[in-house]
């Protein structure tokens, strides 16, 4: 039984399912696509509103050193993610790296992760997309009935720009991902040129004296309590501090969450080109161009404005209201709007691929494993979850669910670096385009950088992320268990040596 748990399936056998012509996909990706792929989901409402918010309530000017902290962990990760996207280039990211190193209960549990952080990731910035949309049509004099506008507003009780936009993103991403890299990449140059613009006009807005002190004098956080407390200072007493140098690893903690992402480049190394080359390009590429551009924005509206006075809602519309500068608001308004439609795309693609790689695997239903005839995307699980994931952002306020993305995908990140070291061992002789350097110490970096910040989350969280893992757990047992495609091949060999 136990061995069953954690059973392995071969990166040959992995490669050998994506040759079969009902459950392979089309190849038509290239290291530019993945790129822009990258860029196209970490760079959201994180640029536009948490670099406002974590200045003024956690690190002052020395924000971005904290975009370079976060960036250095997310760096590692990447680089256990290059090796496996290029070593075992099959759909599925973290969960195919989990089932070829550490067997099938971790890599059906990662799986389970991860289709719970996409579709919470999903359905949160579609919402986020939709506020923003409604203010430029409010801007414009288009207002939208309030039984339409959401749960989060006074009186509304469906969201329709959440729901329509989820569901034209379902049909964009059926009809294939040449046409998805296309429009991720019109989407993205626009979201680019916004960023830009805001960079190099708020240079001229800058004044030196809003630099002082670049590293705030430290200030003990007010202490949290039961489960709104950090997990850290439950189980140590450890309180985390605002400014001051440890207030630079405190923000890191936060603005983490606008890296989220960059892991999911991994999930479409099935769809690519040239895997082993390709991969790694895009992982590490669309990294540096985040946390470069996370960089400059955070200096500039530093630089513009005294951190204590920014806003924590619109801190860089805010920021060049404050220098008479209106205009930028509304272009910042409009490269958020058009920016979160990559962001909405590219984590439902994630998730479609994650959970076909777990129905070809026999994990989940073999119904959901089959490609369309003439478009070679995973069409019948795209359709289910898009719609699925479009009522949940229609019908709910899911704002408090949003850390459980988070946790999610710290919790790849662990499980990942683990599995680097373990198929060093396991398959020394397995061909790698791309090594992580200096194993294992760079993946055991990445384990306790991860864990760290997961640890400086709210015990609420981890309690919901408990529960969502047990219910996976029941799942498995009760079902993908004893469907698992290597599991029957397994019980047939043995059947065939027993005869």
């Amino acid at each position: 039984m136990s061995s069953s748990l954690f059973r392995t399936k071969s990166v040959e056998q992995s490669i050998r399912d994506t040759e079969e012509p009902e459950h392979g996909l089309r190849k038509s990706l290239s290291a530019l696509d993945l790129t822009v792929f990258g860029v196209g989901v970490v760079i959201g409402t994180g640029i536009f509103v948490l670099t406002g918010k974590v200045a003024k309530e956690t690190a002052g000017p020395a924000t971005a050193l904290s975009f370079v902290v976060a960036g250095v962990v997310c760096a590692l990760a990447a680089l256990c993610y290059a090796e496996f996207a290029s070593s075992l280039p099959v759909a599925g990211s973290a969960y195919t790296f989990s089932y070829a190193s550490l067997g099938e209960l971790p890599a059906w549990i990662i799986g389970w992760d991860l289709v719970l952080e996409f579709a919470l990731g999903t359905a949160v910035v579609a919402v986020g997309w939709s506020g923003y949309v409604r203010s430029l049509m409010d801007n414009v004099g288009w207002h939208l009935p309030d039984a339409l506008q959401g749960p989060d507003v006074p009186g509304g009780t469906f969201d329709i720009l959440a729901f329509a936009l989820i569901l034209v993103l379902t049909a964009i991403l059926v009809v294939g991902m040449k046409l998805s890299a296309r429009i991720t990449a019109i989407v993205v140059a626009i979201k680019v040129a916004v960023v830009l613009i805001v960079i190099v006009a708020g240079a001229f807005f800058i004044k030196a004296d809003n630099y002082k002190p670049f590293i705030p004098k430290a200030q003990e956080q007010a202490a949290g309590s039961g489960w709104d407390a950090p997990l850290v200072q439950t189980l140590f007493g450890y309180a985390p501090t605002n400014f001051g140098v440890m207030g630079i690893f405190t923000a890191a903690s936060i603005v983490f969450f606008a890296f989220i992402g960059f892991d999911v480049v991994a999930t479409a190394a099935e769809e690519t080109k040239l895997p082993q080359r390709d991969m790694p390009r895009g992982i590490l590429g669309s990294l540096l161009i985040c946390t470069v551009l996370y960089v400059g924005v955070s200096i500039v509206v530093t630089g513009m404005q005294h951190y204590s006075e920014l806003s924590v809602s619109a801190p860089l519309a805010d920021a060049f209201k404050a220098v008479d500068a209106p205009f930028f608001g509304g272009v910042i308004s409009f490269g958020a709007a058009v920016g979160l439609t990559t962001v909405c795309m590219i984590l439902l693609l994630g998730q479609t691929r994650v959970f076909f790689a777990m129905s070809r695997d026999g994990l989940l239903p073999t119904f959901f494993s089959k490609t369309h005839p003439k478009f070679r995307t995973p069409y019948r699980p795209t359709v289910l979850l898009g719609v699925l994931i479009a009522i949940v952002a229609g019908f709910t306020s899911i704002n408090e669910l949003a850390t459980l993305v988070n946790i999610g995908t710290l919790f790849a990140f662990v499980v990942v670096a683990l599995g680097v070291v373990i198929l060093r061992r396991t398959r020394p002789d397995l061909p790698r385009a791309f090594r992580t350097p200096w194993v294992p110490v760079v993946p055991i970096l990445s384990v306790a950088a991860s864990v760290w910040l997961m640890l400086n989350l709210p015990g609420e969280t981890w309690f919901r992320f408990g529960v969502w893992m047990l219910i996976g757990v029941v799942v498995y047992a009760a079902y993908g268990r004893r469907s698992s495609r290597l599991g029957r091949e397994q019980r047939g060999l043995d059947g065939a040596g027993k005869a």
